[in-house]
């Protein structure tokens, strides 16, 4: 187990500061334009892919760090550069993490590779969770996937909404429910392969925020996968349904779903790119503050703004923190007794939100303008507080932990 420090090594500031640069130097520099267009920025993943930031290998690299900090220190440093872009570089890898959490050696071995490509001809994946009736409530999902013995296939149907990638992703990852009886946790996950009949885009969203990141609708309309496709395979299903009935029947119901593994260990990273932007837009304030002159010297000379600035950094560093231990204890396997990583992601999106809009503050008329980022940079840090979870699930969740309460 590796022993728990804020002291990044040699090799990790390298990476971090390589992350930087390209975020400084690439993702920046492009930011306003792919978010005034609203489309996928497909140039600037390229050049991720030939540099390797956006590549199975980095991804691992960083994903099996020992010290659990190589995954939220690199997406700290993108979203840093422009959160609609990083989440475009980075938003494959919650695919990744739902078969890297539910999949076999075999599965890993054989779908993760085909989710990004290779630097000459990039791919892109997508998660399935959400349903138009069915966000933070996973109990409700209708999407349903019948398995066909007879041809060893699963018959899926139903919409997924609010997913990343979807519709023009290479690989889908599709949460379904295999037995309604059971509530969440009668759900299992299965990969949708490439050019796969009866899948199709359905409602583009125009967005608030992030808006270089493709959001849509996933259609599934009697999509046949093999049975090889669903995650963890049938007999390992099979033995969790089990359990999950005789349990239910005693009144017990605290067996893990899939959907909420791969949440479990994604909020932590979530709450990274959080830190990424509530540090970009504090970052723009600090130097606005100390080179803005109002009644002859410098805005951050003033009270009002220097104790604004005080709190924003006090608050960054406090979600970092945070961050950082949910995800050392969960690469280290340390339980979560306190719902540390729904708190990691809880404060870190908050301090997004109300950060970036003290940014604004201190830049006054010019910071409402799309002539500095922290306009963009608080349209961006919304999203923090809803998706993978809203603020109001991670209170609950951290709330029914204190508690010993089973989490639906």
């Amino acid at each position: 187990m590796a022993e728990f420090t804020m002291e990044l090594s040699d090799e990790q500031k390298e990476v971090r500061d390589w992350l930087h640069g390209f975020a400084a130097d690439v993702i920046r520099p492009a930011a306003a334009e792919w978010d005034e267009r609203e489309e996928t920025p497909w140039p600037v993943i390229q050049e991720a892919a030939k540099v390797g930031i956006y590549s199975l290998d980095f991804y691992a690299q960083q994903y099996f760090d020992p010290t659990g900090l190589g995954i939220p220190m690199a997406m700290e440093e993108l979203f840093w550069g422009d959160a609609g872009i990083a989440l475009s570089i980075v938003g494959t890898g919650l695919a990744a993490v739902g078969v890297l959490a539910n999949g076999t050696e075999e599965q890993i071995g054989t779908w993760i590779p085909q989710m990004y490509g290779d630097a000459n001809d990039v791919k892109v994946a997508a998660f399935c969770s959400s349903e138009p009736d069915a966000g933070s409530d996973v109990a409700s999902m209708r999407t349903r996937a019948v398995y066909d013995e007879a041809k060893d296939e699963w018959v899926l149907n139903g919409t997924k909404t609010w997913a990343t990638n979807g519709g023009i992703a290479n690989v889908h990852v599709v949460v379904a429910v295999v037995d309604p009886e059971l509530g969440s946790k009668g759900h299992a996950s299965f990969i949708v392969p490439p050019n796969t009949p009866g899948l199709s885009q359905g409602q583009k969203f125009k967005k608030h925020g992030i808006r270089a990141s493709h959001t849509a609708e996933v259609i599934l309309d009697n999509v046949r996968v093999p049975g090889s496709c669903l995650l963890g395979g049938k007999e390992k299903l099979d033995a969790r349904l089990a359990r999950a009935r005789e349990k239910a029947k005693k009144g017990g119901e605290r067996v893990k779903n899939a959907a909420m593994a791969t949440f479990e260990a994604s909020r932590p990273a979530v709450g990274a790119m959080a830190v990424g932007t509530a540090r970009a837009a504090y970052e723009v304030a600090l130097e606005y503050a100390q080179t803005r002159e109002q009644f002859g010297r410098p805005i951050i000379d003033n009270q009002g703004v220097a104790f604004q600035l005080a709190d924003m950094r006090t608050s960054i560093d406090a979600a970092r923190l945070l961050v950082w231990r949910a995800s050392w204890m969960a690469t280290n396997g340390k339980p979560f007794t306190a719902a540390e990583g729904s708190m990691s992601k809880l404060f870190a999106s908050e301090t997004a939100k109300k950060v970036t809009a003290q940014a604004i503050q201190i830049l006054g008329g010019n910071g409402y303008t799309r002539e500095y980022p922290v306009e963009r940079m608080h349209r961006d840090s919304a999203i923090y507080t809803i998706f993978e979870g809203t603020s109001e699930i991670q209170r609950l969740v951290i709330a029914r932990t204190l508690a010993g309460m089973p989490i639906r």
